[in-house]
């Protein structure tokens, strides 16, 4: 079987959409140079963890705000997800003085995994994280008491009765 496996050096844009209704779906989207498009799947946890560490990894960096980028557009396009992210890490390589998104596929029995890693500027970085978080907040409200997300509907909140759920 071929790897379907790819590193790319520099990559165009890098955004975050919500696709349907809140709670249902996330997208992240990368736009390569000579404008091919990846659309990968992946849910709201995983552009939190992502967000989460970038912003670690920016403040550990101390990575100078001089350039700026103008944030990636609101709600880009997004096509059908190419694959589904199973796993999403981030880090910072001090040499090349770029972050990398290391992407990979959910695991399917008798299959291996696709893998993508991107290089992305600090400046990407920062872009991103401000419309990803633009993203994150028009999804559903959380419970003040709980934390939990609230559906339409309402949502049964375990501080209500004073107990938490047992998984």
């Amino acid at each position: 079987m071929a790897s379907r496996s790819f590193e790319l050096e520099s990559v165009e844009m890098i955004a975050a959409a919500a696709v349907g209704e809140p709670g249902k779906s996330s997208k992240l989207r990368e736009a390569m140079p000579s404008a091919e498009e990846m659309t990968l799947a992946c849910e709201k946890f995983h552009l939190q963890g992502l967000l989460t560490r970038a912003r670690e990894l920016l403040e550990a960096q101390e990575l100078p705000a001089d350039k700026k980028l103008a944030p990636a557009p609101g709600t880009p396009n997004v096509g059908e997800a190419d694959w589904a992210i199973g796993e999403l890490g981030l880090g910072y390589h001090e040499s090349k003085g770029k972050f990398v998104i290391v992407a990979r596929e959910v695991e399917e029995e008798g299959s291996e995994p696709a893998t993508a890693r991107l290089w992305i500027s600090p400046e990407q970085v920062r872009a991103f994280t401000e419309q990803a978080e633009a993203v994150l907040a028009g999804g559903r409200p959380t419970c003040q008491f709980c934390g939990l997300p609230v559906d339409p509907s309402g949502h049964p909140c375990p501080a209500a009765n004073g107990s938490r759920p047992i998984f």
